[in-house]
């Protein structure tokens, strides 16, 4: 049964799971210097794969039931985006910093909606696709491709992003037929058995505090992720999505106290334009939404 709605807390658990996701990112760059993405992206699934068995195990069906999927393939190629869009954005924190990585990262709303007509069938209007146009010139104002200081690796958050993008909408595409734990278990699961050839190949030994560190990203995963699903269980999803938005203040904090990043002024208007417009598609899905109900 689900828990009575409560748009309230909803929003503060929204909000602290942003800040929650935002610490991970933090330490995920900082893990990812000081020993190597493998090996963090590995441990990270390895954790969150005892995880899902262990819920599973506990559950009606048994671990037997949450394997069964009707679709295997997809629920394998959901496990696959995820590991790589980690990986991939792993990556561009220790190469273009906490700030501009998730500056990027924050279009992948916007291209949930470009890619929701082929692979869901769903109809996007003109206003939505106008949103996602001004989005894409956001992007194009915090990578500033003509300003002298344009990076490849640059490239990469706006990679993440379309991979995250697709992992939800295939999310979407099994909820038809298959649970949230058999995906949940998938993931997890999927995640470990992708990472675990790549993560023992570049095992290295990790300093006492890295391996401390190591655990608080671990749990916090888990953490993070309970929230949410409470978070989506007492208040409607379209009321709290966009305050999501909350980990790019998060993660800019970070990047500016911790690790001594800079923030440019054409990635803060850039962010604000991006932001914008994936707010007006979120509440453009919601007008949609009631005028269906009311329908």
């Amino acid at each position: 049964m689900s828990a009575p709605q409560n748009t309230r807390l909803g929003i503060t658990l929204m909000i602290v799971t942003s800040a929650i996701f935002a610490l991970q990112d933090g330490i995920s760059r900082h893990l990812g210097e000081a020993v190597n993405i493998y090996m963090v992206v590995m441990i990270r699934f390895w954790f969150m794969s005892a995880f899902v068995i262990a819920i599973a195990a506990r559950s009606a069906g048994g671990i037997r039931g949450a394997v069964q999927s009707h679709y295997p393939w997809l629920q394998g190629l959901r496990a696959f985006l995820l590991v790589a869009e980690i990986g991939v954005m792993v990556v561009a924190f220790i190469h273009l910093g906490l700030i501009e990585t998730h500056a990027v990262f924050v279009v992948y709303p916007l291209l949930v909606t470009l890619f929701s007509g082929p692979i869901l069938g769903e109809k996007v209007g003109w206003r939505r696709w106008l949103a996602v146009l001004v989005g894409f010139g956001g992007v194009l104002v915090i990578l500033n491709p003509g300003g002298g200081i344009f990076s490849i690796w640059a490239l990469l958050p706006l990679t993440a992003a379309a991979m995250f993008a697709l992992y939800g909408l295939l999310t979407r595409y099994v909820s038809r037929q298959d649970s949230a734990a058999t995906s949940f278990f998938w993931t997890g699961v999927g995640g470990a058995v992708f990472t675990t050839p790549l993560g023992l190949y570049h095992w290295q030994s990790m300093s006492g505090s890295d391996w401390g560190l190591m655990l608080v990203l671990c749990v916090a995963a888990v953490v993070s992720h309970g929230l949410l699903i409470k978070a989506y269980d007492v208040a409607e999803a379209a009321d709290i999505q966009p305050f999501a938005y909350f980990q790019l203040p998060f993660v800019s904090i970070l990047g500016l106290v911790l690790f001594q990043e800079n923030l440019r002024i054409n990635v803060v208007i850039g962010a604000v334009i991006v932001v914008a417009a994936g707010l007006f598609t979120l509440w453009r899905q919601r007008m949609r939404a009631k005028a269906a109900k009311a329908g």
